[in-house]
């Protein structure tokens, strides 16, 4: 499948593919479930009956089981808010589509990402994208360097040049770059108390297509899985919720949020190890029950990028956020806890842990 060209716009982003040989008598509906991995097979129906889908040059109205043949254009369109809505308990959420900038020089930019926004155009986010805001803020490409989960809000970096970009990313993958994240859990039996512990569970996804975006963990000395190790500092507790620091040596898919479910503290909010696979699908297809939007209590699991220290023009920069404005609404409301009391612990807590590292 080629990629004939892209164009994107304010409101809209259109794809055209060209059919490869392999592609001859393929159904549309298939033809664009190779492209269109993280949409349902019901979702890319509803774009070709929509017209959202054209084969170029075919007259009448396209249907799933169209034939492709070789060499047919095929365009794809995509229209901003379609699928980059989120929902909770029927209502749409309003978002925050703005990244507060928390430094920036002619070529390194550190945003603090807000949840729900994209590093980078991907599968079915498209337009909420840090990448995106700030091509279209500065008018020319900006580079990702390392990423974060859509939901996962916090610290990001970005480079606003080619040079730069490859000097930081070096960065990233020579370990040089420690990070911290703040995190709200529900307290589980698993839990044994520590108000620090560090946890060495390994991890892997051996599931295979959907599944696969679920990780599971196995014993530090089991033969299955990959090294994984994070540190773990809490903050406040109460009779159900602890607040803490989580600080990733390693770097695997949903480290943090997986450790925190094996040692008692799934994060709220977390549909995948709070909940089940079972339970993300439904938020995912948007039937999801009460009963399970009672069990996440946010909208998105409650982690942020709080801190992030790198070296940089030749001295150790440390990059620093706030709690951002979902979490401490929900510390507000369900705890005693004062959030300004809380800021300062967070900054103890950390440079704690940097200092420890060094």
């Amino acid at each position: 499948m080629s990629v004939i060209s892209k164009i994107y716009r304010d409101d809209v982003f259109e794809v055209r593919h060209m059919a490869d040989e392999e592609h001859e008598g393929m159904r549309l509906d298939q033809f664009l479930g190779e492209f269109l991995e993280s949409f349902s097979r019901e979702i890319i129906k509803k774009k070709i009956k929509t017209g959202e889908i054209e084969i170029v040059g075919r007259p009448g109205t396209h249907k799933p089981s169209s034939p492709i043949h070789h060499r047919d254009e095929i365009v794809i369109r995509f229209y901003k808010s379609k699928f980059e809505d989120e929902y909770w308990e029927g209502k749409k959420v309003e978002l925050q589509l703005s990244p507060d900038i928390v430094y920036e020089d002619n070529d390194l930019l550190v945003i603090s990402k807000p949840a729900f926004m994209s590093t980078h155009p991907a599968g079915r986010h498209l337009f909420n994208c840090a990448t995106v805001f700030f091509e279209m803020k500065y008018n020319h490409t900006i580079h990702s360097l390392h990423r974060i989960d859509r939901e996962t809000s916090g610290i990001l970096m970005l480079g606003k040049n080619p040079k730069m970009a490859t000097e930081m990313m070096e960065r990233f993958e020579d370990d040089d770059v420690k990070k911290c994240y703040l995190f709200i859990s529900r307290i589980k039996k698993d839990y044994k108390g520590e108000d620090y512990f560090i946890a060495n569970e390994r991890m892997d996804n051996p599931e295979e297509g959907l599944k696969r975006v679920l990780v599971k963990s196995y014993p530090e000395n089991s033969l299955e899985g990959k090294h994984a190790r994070t540190f773990f500092y809490i903050l406040e507790k109460t009779d159900d919720y602890v607040i803490g620091i989580a600080c990733p040596q390693t770097g695997r898919q949903h480290q943090i949020r997986v450790h925190a479910k094996v040692h008692g503290l799934p994060l709220i909010g977390d549909k995948l190890y709070l909940g089940s696979y079972e339970i993300f699908q439904h938020f995912k297809d948007g039937v999801a029950t009460q009963e399970e939007h009672d069990l996440m209590e946010l909208p998105r699991h409650a982690l942020h990028a709080i801190a992030l220290k790198i070296p940089y023009r030749k001295e150790e920069k440390l990059f620093i956020t706030k709690i951002p404005k979902d979490m401490a609404d929900w510390i507000t409301t369900k705890t005693k806890f004062k959030i300004p009391e809380l800021e300062e612990k967070i900054q103890l807590t950390v440079k704690k842990y940097y200092d420890s590292i060094t």
